[in-house]
């Protein structure tokens, strides 16, 4: 009779490890889907984003980008404190979470472009910084870089004006 009980009580005790771990599997499994959410783009969204920086933070870009399936578009505002200022479109495509745009834009007068690479997520954007090529001096995007330029989730204030409703 003792080893009969010995073994239910063994089959129980393992019945039993297997439900709280299957629990824990189950948890670590909700815990992976939410991270994931967080980090993958939604479809069809439109997103703003801002950076400041310089010494005291007094240097602004503002992002704003309709993602309408791997289509993008937008607008892109550098806005340096006492320097002149770069705004213009953004039109490029999205392939998973990576952005290859051109920027077209004025500064002084003068248009001009440049194609930038970012990495979109649900709560940031993240871009590859830029050199100068010295051949001819203009900006590129150094594309041996990672995506170190961090933009934080905005309400878009920066592209909202008299003539034009809030998105």
């Amino acid at each position: 009779m003792k080893k009969y009980f010995a073994i239910c009580a063994i089959a129980l005790a393992s019945c039993t490890s297997n439900s709280n771990s299957n629990k824990a599997a189950d948890s670590a499994k909700v815990d992976t889907g939410k991270k994931a959410a967080m980090s993958t783009p939604a479809q069809d969204m439109e997103y703003c984003f801002m950076r400041t920086d310089g010494t005291n933070n007094q240097d602004t870009t503002a992002i704003h980008l309709l993602q309408k399936g791997n289509k993008i578009t937008g607008e892109m505002k550098w806005m340096p404190k006492e320097k002149d200022s770069r705004k213009g479109t953004l039109t490029g495509t999205i392939s998973g979470d990576e952005i290859t745009a051109v920027w077209n834009f004025m500064q002084e007068g003068t248009k001009d472009s440049i194609q930038l690479a970012f990495k979109l997520t649900a709560q940031q954007l993240a871009q590859k910084p830029l050199k100068v090529n010295t051949a001819d001096g203009r900006q590129t995007t150094d594309t041996n870089a990672g995506y170190t330029l961090i933009y934080q989730l905005d309400n878009c204030s920066q592209f909202k004006s008299a003539n034009k409703p809030a998105l």
